[in-house]
């Protein structure tokens, strides 16, 4: 069977295929404790589980909805760009994706050509540069500054499309509203678009988010912005999200979203306007607080490793270069010798560093986790 060149040279993303060896070894009856991937121990809020029950008593046969998602769902989440967002929107500048990868891929789809330039800043979430490698787009990767400022931008390869995470998977960096400000200045001025994604905009301990689309002309400098409820509501099997665009640019993403999954399921879509609705769950973002602190105070009495206090979002990037830059061959060795899942840097485009989600389980197993984690680390520096 002929399998085509443009898939054949393509991976499964990392992040991905380590849940999966996972799911693979617990079938197999063996146990282990996955760091590879953030999935909250919290069930979706409960005003979410009664609008699809509700939805489910109301409407028994499920409807097809328009491809770009019900009216009244986008007209209601246009009620939450302008109340949380300071963004004002319509309707027909909304489209709800399965996620927010399907939403990635259809902008970046629908706003560049093959040979492309795309600027990401690494770390990086994996499937920014896999999509851009599906398309046949060139991304151009930059090292994530401590700070965004003019002079640093002035060094960049301009680029036709720019990506920023904010907050940052998976640093936990919050962009200030002065970095948010010079960034849109420099695309301005190069003419570049820009895509958000503010995936983890309700997952800030403590910093203001600030979403860009908020600080200029978004539809005249063509700003995407990506928003899911996966992480901020603990829904991440809903497989749910939205984007904010330019109306021209929604409707060249719903021509792409027509044929490939047409619209996402109408209890999803009940599902998700009922989660943005809900706000910012505070409940979670204090948990998810003690449990950052508590493994950043463990991890920093261990000698080899780094470990940042994020500003946000359910992961912890350690820098481990101390001990080694093969940061695979370490994941590797990890999840054979003590059955902890991590995420190698290298999969981030940063060698030397390790990601950690730290949202799962309870806090038993979060910490036997972490115990396992230092324990093969000791070894690995005893051998050195």
């Amino acid at each position: 069977m002929k399998i085509s060149q443009r898939i054949a040279n393509s991976r499964p993303l990392a992040t991905t295929a380590m849940h999966g060896r996972v799911e693979t070894m617990r079938n197999e009856g063996r146990e282990v404790i996955d760091f590879s991937i953030a999935i909250s121990h919290f069930p979706a809020p409960p005003t979410v589980l009664d609008a699809v029950g509700a939805a489910v008593e109301q409407v028994r046969t499920m409807p097809y909805t328009s491809v770009v998602g019900a009216l009244d769902v986008r007209e209601r989440l246009c009620a939450k760009l302008r109340k949380e967002n300071g963004v004002e929107a319509h309707a027909d500048e909304v489209i709800v994706t399965n996620g927010a990868k399907q939403a990635l891929y259809e902008a970046l789809y629908a706003m560049s050509d093959p040979g492309d330039s795309v600027l990401i800043f690494k770390p990086h979430w994996p499937a920014y540069v896999a999509t851009c490698q599906l398309l046949g787009l060139r991304p151009i990767l930059v090292d994530l500054p401590a700070e965004i400022t003019p002079e640093i931008l002035a060094t960049c390869e301009p680029a036709r499309i720019v990506i920023i995470n904010n907050p940052h998977n998976p640093s936990g960096k919050v962009y200030t509203r002065a970095e948010l400000e010079h960034i849109r200045d420099w695309v301005a001025s190069t003419g570049a678009q820009v895509i958000v994604d503010e995936s983890y905009e309700h997952l800030s301990f403590d910093p203001v988010h600030t979403s860009l689309a908020a600080l200029c002309d978004w539809r005249t400098l063509g700003v995407v912005t990506i928003f899911s409820a996966s992480q901020s509501y603990a829904m991440m099997g809903w497989r749910i999200g939205f984007a904010l665009a330019p109306a021209p640019l929604v409707g060249a993403m719903q021509t792409l979203q027509g044929p490939i999954t047409a619209a996402a399921s109408h209890l999803s879509q009940v599902a998700t306007v009922a989660a943005f609705e809900a706000g910012v769950q505070q409940h979670m973002i204090d948990e998810y607080r003690e449990r950052r602190d508590m493994v950043v105070r463990r991890f920093a009495e261990v000698p080899w490793i780094v470990m940042d206090s994020p500003d946000s979002g359910p992961y912890l990037w350690g820098d481990v270069r101390a001990l080694t830059h093969d940061t695979v061959a370490f994941a590797e060795a990890l999840i054979e010798e003590e059955k902890v899942a991590i995420m190698p840097g290298d999969a981030l485009g940063v060698p030397g560093y390790i990601r950690i989600g730290y949202i799962c389980d309870d806090v038993a197993t979060l910490m036997e986790g972490v115990r396992r984690v230092i324990a093969f680390g000791d070894r690995f520096a005893a051998r050195k």
